[in-house]
């Protein structure tokens, strides 16, 4: 089998950015030209890679193949980095993380990525399962999980621990607890959204019931902290998160037992200069603020 890189550039172009006449006018190429590289790249396969529908999207066998092609290309911005010249724009990454994180550890690494590396960010907020999928298919090349084991092509490594506290507003003590921190099975919560399980592990862990109090499903980080700060509901929030607020007396603890969370940095095995970069700056960040 020969794989052509122009091919392999033109098949991930096609995905994302979803026809053929749209990664066309991105390659400056003709449609034509488009189509007899998909199908030089199929007959190499011997498989259909794209489902030929608006938006354009990789078939099974096709989103194996994209991984690779992605793979490809940063070792060739690698390879003319080293021994060409530098870049004339600064070279994407793209990395899935959760919200607490985002919000929270990870953007300070970042800091002066594009003036100093010369190298863009393409963060993606999703939940667990997406992640892993986003992987699998190359869409990310990184990802900040709680799932410490590898995907197929990926390396897995523990960043440290991201700690819960179980906190709420004084009125909401006062209106809904009785005037005690405590956790009540009844009382309301606010939880990120339906993917999130926080609340429901750290009451069912103490107590050993279901909790079925009602819910507001507030799905950004600080939008979820002001909710508990406003006295919505109690909520689980990063203690780096609501550390100023429990000491200044706008939050308080309901349970004085934390959760915590170990998060892994998963990667592309591919050595590359730009994603070393980046793992490594990921690491620092998390040494420095992780428990």
């Amino acid at each position: 089998m020969r794989l052509d890189v122009a091919q392999l550039q033109t098949f991930a172009a096609v995905i994302d950015h979803g026809s053929f006449d749209a990664a066309a006018q991105t390659l400056h190429i003709t449609p034509s030209a488009v189509s007899q590289r998909i199908r030089a790249l199929e007959g190499e396969f011997g498989q259909t890679l794209i489902e030929r529908v608006l938006p354009a999207r990789a078939t099974e066998a096709g989103t194996r193949v994209l991984r690779y092609a992605r793979q490809f290309q940063v070792l060739a911005d690698d390879l003319q980095a080293e021994l060409v010249q530098a870049p004339d724009t600064p070279r994407a990454v793209s990395i899935s993380v959760n919200a607490d994180s985002m919000a929270t550890w990870l953007l300070p690494a970042f800091e002066r990525i594009t003036h100093t590396h010369g190298i863009t960010l393409d963060l993606h907020r999703e939940d667990e399962q997406s992640k892993a999928a986003m992987l699998r298919a190359g869409r990310v090349m990184a990802a900040v999980t709680a799932d410490r084991r590898a995907v197929v092509g990926c390396r897995s490594t523990r960043l440290g621990v991201m700690r819960y506290l179980a906190v709420a507003s004084p009125s909401y003590v006062d209106d809904w607890l009785g005037g005690r921190p405590r956790l009540r099975s009844d009382a309301p919560i606010v939880t990120f959204d339906r993917s999130d399980d926080l609340q429901d592990r750290q009451f069912q862990a103490h107590s050993g019931k279901p909790l079925t109090a009602p819910r507001h499903y507030v799905p950004s980080a600080a939008e979820h902290r002001s909710a508990v700060r406003l006295g919505l509901g109690w909520g689980m929030i990063p203690q780096i998160f609501c550390s100023e607020l429990l000491a200044g007396g706008e939050l308080v603890q309901v349970d004085p037992r934390p959760l915590d969370i170990p998060l892994y940095w998963q990667r592309w095995k591919l050595r590359s200069v730009v994603l070393d970069t980046v793992s490594d700056l990921v690491a620092g960040a998390a040494r420095a603020t992780l428990n």
